[in-house]
C-alpha cells in the first residue's frame, strides 16, 4: 500500500522548484517565459539539471527543444509518457504546465530512492511551447514529440521579424532533424507507445468551490472561435433620432448578452465574447462599425456546434432588426478530446484508494494531450488551483497538500497501469 505522506516533503520540493523556474524570465519583474528566448533555454536546461538529480536514466533535448527524462522499466512492457508545457503566458503563472513535468519528476526521485521499477519505461516530457505567444503557432512541442510537426510551422515569425527556424538555429538546435526519425516516443526503444497522460492545475474554480483537492478529466472541450463584423450606418450623435439609429455598438450588446445566455443553459458549455471594438468610434458619433469575437466551448463539439448555430440565429435576428449588416469569419475549429474511459476509470481508482471522491470535470482549455490524443489514448487529473481559480496570472497559486495528494494520485496511477497489462485505450 502506497503511503502518501511520503510526498510531504516532495510537494515542497515541486514548489521549490516552480519557484525557482520563475526566476528565468523574459521579462524583470514578471514570468515570462516564451520559445527559445535566453530564459526559456535556461529554464529547459534547469529541468535537465533536476532530471538527472531524480534519476532518470537518459534525459536529452530533442529538435525541438522539449526536454526528455525516461526511467526505464523492468519487464520490456512498453513506454507510457507523460508531461506538459515549460514555455508561459505573458506575465503568467508559476504552476501552469510546469506542474505536469515537476510533478511526475518527484514521483521518479521517489521511486529511484527506494530501488522501485515499473514493468514499462516512463517518459516525462517538458514541452517546450504549447502557449503560442511569440510566434502564433500553438503546441509546436507536442506536435513534434508526437511525429505531427508541420514544416510551415518554421516560416512563423516572432514580433522582430524572427522566423521559428531562424531562432532553433541560433538555439543551437536543428530545423531540418524535425523531418528525421528520433524525435518521438516511438523511435528509441519499443515502439508501443500505450498511454499518454498530464497533471496539470486546473486553471478554474470548479475543485475550489467544491472542496476537492484533484479532479479526474473526461475530456478537453472543442472549441470555435469566430470575428464578426457589424456594419450600421455611423451618424451625428445630437441629430439622428434613436428610432432611425443603425447603431453596430447597440447590436453588439445585444449579442454579447445573447452569447451569455445562450451558453449558460447548458452544464459544460461556455462562451466568451473577449474582444469588443468601434474602430475610429468617437464620443459624439453613432457607432457604424463594430468588430467582436465569439469563443465557445464545449466537451463534445455537438453541443458546441448547437450553441453555434442557435447563437448565428439570434446575431441574425437582432441584425435584421438594427437593420446591421454582419459577417462572420471562423478563425479556430479544434475538436474536443475525450479522455479514454480505462484511463479515466484508473484516475478515478486512484482517488478513491487516497479516500477522495473520484469527481470528474471537463478542461475547458487546451492542453498538450490534445496532440498526444492523435497517437495515442490519453488521460488527464486536475489539481485545485487556488485563489478564486485564477490562472494565467501572477496570483494562480497551489497548495503544498493538494501537490502531495497529486503525486500520490500518480503513483497510484502508473500501478494500475502496470496491474492492467494493457493498453489504456479509449
Amino acid at each position: 500500500m502506497i503511503n502518501d505522506d511520503i510526498y510531504n516533503d516532495d510537494a515542497q520540493r515541486i514548489l521549490g522548484w516552480a519557484e525557482s523556474l520563475a526566476a528565468h524570465t523574459d521579462v524583470p519583474g514578471e514570468l515570462t517565459c516564451t520559445y527559445l528566448t535566453p530564459a526559456h533555454r535556461a529554464t529547459a536546461q534547469q529541468i535537465a539539471r533536476w532530471m538527472n538529480d531524480c534519476g532518470f536514466d537518459e534525459v536529452r533535448h530533442d529538435a525541438v527543444g522539449n526536454v526528455i527524462g525516461r526511467y526505464k522499466g523492468s519487464a520490456g512492457g512498453g513506454l507510457v509518457s507523460t508531461g506538459s508545457h515549460y514555455d508561459t503566458v505573458r506575465n503568467g503563472g508559476r504552476y501552469d504546465g510546469r506542474l505536469g513535468i515537476l510533478v511526475p519528476m518527484a514521483v521518479v526521485a521517489s521511486m529511484r530512492a527506494r530501488n522501485e521499477r515499473l514493468p514499462f519505461d516512463l517518459e516525462v516530457v517538458g514541452f517546450a511551447e504549447e502557449e503560442g505567444v511569440r510566434f502564433g503557432g500553438t503546441f509546436l512541442g507536442s506536435s513534434a514529440y508526437a511525429g505531427l510537426y508541420d514544416p510551415a510551422l518554421l516560416g512563423l515569425r516572432d514580433g522582430d521579424g524572427v522566423s521559428v527556424s531562424e531562432a532553433m538555429l541560433a538555439a543551437g538546435l536543428d530545423p531540418a532533424a524535425l523531418a528525421q526519425p528520433g524525435s518521438g516516443p516511438t523511435d528509441r526503444g519499443p515502439t508501443d507507445l500505450r498511454h499518454y497522460f498530464e497533471v496539470h492545475i486546473e486553471q478554474g474554480p470548479v475543485l475550489l468551490e467544491s472542496n476537492r483537492a484533484l479532479g479526474v478529466v473526461s475530456a478537453i472541450a472543442g472549441c470555435v472561435r469566430r470575428m464578426v463584423v457589424l456594419e450600421g450606418l455611423a451618424g451625428h450623435a445630437g441629430t439622428v433620432p434613436m428610432a432611425l439609429r443603425r447603431d453596430a455598438a447597440a447590436a453588439a450588446a445585444e449579442i454579447v448578452l445573447a452569447v451569455e445566455r445562450i451558453c449558460s443553459a447548458q452544464a459544460g458549455l461556455v462562451g466568451t465574447v473577449g474582444i469588443l471594438e468601434v474602430p475610429g468610434g468617437s464620443i459624439n458619433v453613432v457607432p457604424g462599425l463594430c468588430r467582436l469575437s465569439v469563443d465557445v466551448r464545449a466537451g463534445k463539439d455537438e453541443i458546441r456546434d448547437q450553441a453555434l448555430a442557435v447563437i448565428d440565429a439570434e446575431v441574425d435576428a437582432i441584425c435584421r432588426r438594427r437593420n446591421i449588416a454582419w459577417t462572420s469569419t471562423e478563425l479556430l475549429r479544434a475538436a474536443a478530446v475525450p479522455c479514454s474511459d480505462e484511463g479515466r476509470g484508473l484516475w478515478r481508482k486512484a482517488l478513491g484508494e487516497q479516500g477522495h471522491e473520484p469527481f470528474e470535470l471537463p478542461s475547458g482549455a487546451g492542453h498538450d494531450a490534445m496532440l498526444m490524443a492523435r497517437i495515442v489514448p490519453v488521460s488527464m487529473l486536475f489539481l485545485r488551483c487556488g485563489n478564486g481559480g485564477i490562472s494565467h496570472n501572477p496570483l494562480e497559486t497551489v497548495d503544498a497538500a493538494d501537490v502531495a495528494a497529486a503525486c500520490g494520485a500518480t503513483r497510484r496511477f502508473l500501478d494500475a497501469l502496470a496491474s492492467e497489462g494493457a493498453a489504456a485505450g479509449g
